[in-house]
């Protein structure tokens, strides 16, 4: 198994930043644009992992915050890492779970040494720390690991931005240097992160303060958190012309269709959401035309498939009647089928993407697929 990391890039629109690449990692290649589909725990909610490679999916995340509260980083080490412990043979990214602490309104508080947080679970306290941060995802022991920051909220004024974006700048200096401690067999790869709300000065900033760290990749946070895609993509149109080409770019938390193809105009390499799965359970199929609600009683003598082009398990084998009628029961297998659909069909979706750059028609397969899809 190699434990180096390297990109190359493949091919690339001559019209935008849209581009196809292959990163390597130590537990395989990712052949990018990539969506990742999220593991919160360790487990694509609902599906094995053998499903989840079976739906197309190259590389998954988990969530330190979550596995640091249970089993605990020390347990998933001791099961000889986190590939082992689920049983998940290709690459894997944990985020640092800092989006998930400052998301405990009331229950964390920040300052320039870290973030003290009570456990949602049982309201027991913890810290988190740069170096604390770092030495959990090192015993969890996924490929690539991601810097602890502070993720503004979308109403931030510049000035708490600002402030936010000192401490995330501060911490990636700490988590670079215990990274660079930990990381004696170089298997792991550190991604700092790119903050500054919607400001495009405090953008900049981040970006430049971030490039000094970016070894083997770059991400983009504190966008893609529900606001419309066209402002999303205002802060892309900011950093991409800045991003260095000889390394992946994600984009955390995007995963719509629309957030896709704006992100992969503007050079993103990487995405990642809970999106495709948090739909299923809601008893939703994705689809080229947008979503379909499968609790709608038209659905109920619908002999076709979800999606007839689509080459998925719940495709070939089952008729949008049968899934519906399995959801409006609360039977878990028909929101497993749909989680299943909706990763293999975002994997083709991404999959169509990459050919229309390889054959320089992205702009045209973005104009198409944006004019039909309607949600």
């Amino acid at each position: 198994m190699s434990k180096s990391f390297a990109f190359k890039v493949t091919a690339k629109s001559t019209k935008c930043h849209a581009r196809t690449g292959v990163f390597s990692t130590p537990h395989g290649d990712i052949v990018t644009p990539v969506f990742m589909p999220v593991g919160t725990c360790a487990s694509v909610k609902g599906l094995s992992p053998e499903e989840v490679k079976s739906a197309g999916a190259q590389i998954i995340l988990a969530n330190t915050y979550h596995l640091f509260l249970r089993p605990g980083a020390d347990t998933v080490a001791k099961a000889g890492g986190v590939h082992k412990f689920m049983n998940w043979h290709g690459p894997m990214l944990t985020d640092s779970g800092g989006f998930q602490v400052f998301s405990l309104d009331g229950l964390r508080k920040i300052t320039d040494d870290g973030v003290t947080f009570k456990s949602h679970l049982d309201g027991s306290t913890f810290q988190f720390t740069p170096e604390g941060n770092m030495q959990i995802q090192h015993k969890i022991g996924a490929d690539i690991i991601m810097q602890l920051d502070v993720c503004s909220a979308m109403d931030a004024t510049h000035q708490e931005a600002e402030q936010n974006d000192k401490r995330t700048a501060h911490w990636l200096e700490r988590c670079f240097a215990e990274h660079e401690k930990l990381n004696t067999r170089g298997d792991r790869a550190l991604f700092p992160i790119v903050q500054g709300n919607f400001y495009p000065d405090l953008r900049m900033k981040s970006l430049t303060h971030a490039l000094q760290y970016a070894k083997h990749g770059i991400a983009i946070g504190g966008i893609a958190l529900g606001e419309p895609a066209e402002k999303m993509a205002g802060v892309l149109d900011v950093v991409a012309p800045h991003l260095p080409e000889n390394i992946p770019h994600y984009l955390m938390g995007a995963g719509s269709p629309d957030y896709i193809l704006e992100a992969v105009h503007r050079g993103i390499d990487m995405f990642d959401c809970v999106y495709q799965t948090r739909m299923a359970r809601t008893g939703t199929a994705m689809v080229d035309t947008g979503r379909l609600n499968l609790t709608n009683a038209k659905y109920k003598e619908d002999f076709t498939p979800l999606d007839p082009t689509c080459t998925c398990e719940a495709c070939k084998n089952y008729t949008r009647a049968y899934i519906s009628h399995l959801v409006r029961c609360g039977e878990m297998f028909g929101l497993r089928l749909l989680a299943i659909h909706n990763i293999h069909w975002t994997s083709n979706f991404v999959n169509l993407i990459k050919k229309s750059i390889e054959t320089d028609t992205f702009e045209k397969f973005k104009t198409d697929f944006l004019f039909k899809y309607n949600v």
